[in-house]
């Protein structure tokens, strides 16, 4: 699993059949520092995630192992929308504006 956020959607009109329904989203790379990296990948959304949201994602086989996407051509799912997250017993990450952290 990695670490992402969500920094928009992808609509495509024309796709393979298999794909229909499925929300598509532009995924930002985050590492474990909460940095936002420069990488993009689209994901599937298995999870109803938002835009600006820090979710959790698969990509490879794994991403084709969720109820949504079992047997579709996808190579990322968006699988979990990230609460908060410590690293060396230091707050990283929270979504939840009280807390002060990193600003993801």
């Amino acid at each position: 699993m990695l670490f992402g956020k969500v920094a928009g959607t992808v609509v495509s009109t024309r796709k393979a059949e298999s794909l229909e329904g499925l929300k598509l989203l532009l995924v930002r790379n985050v590492d474990v520092t909460g940095e936002v990296g420069k990488g993009y990948v689209v994901a599937a959304d298995s999870v109803g995630a938002g835009l600006g949201e820090v979710v959790l994602y698969a990509t490879g086989s794994s991403a084709r192992q969720t109820d949504i996407t079992n047997g579709k051509p996808v190579d990322a799912v968006v699988m979990g929308i990230v609460d908060t997250w410590d690293v060396d017993d230091k707050t990283v990450y929270t979504k939840y504006a009280s807390a002060k952290t990193a600003d993801v």
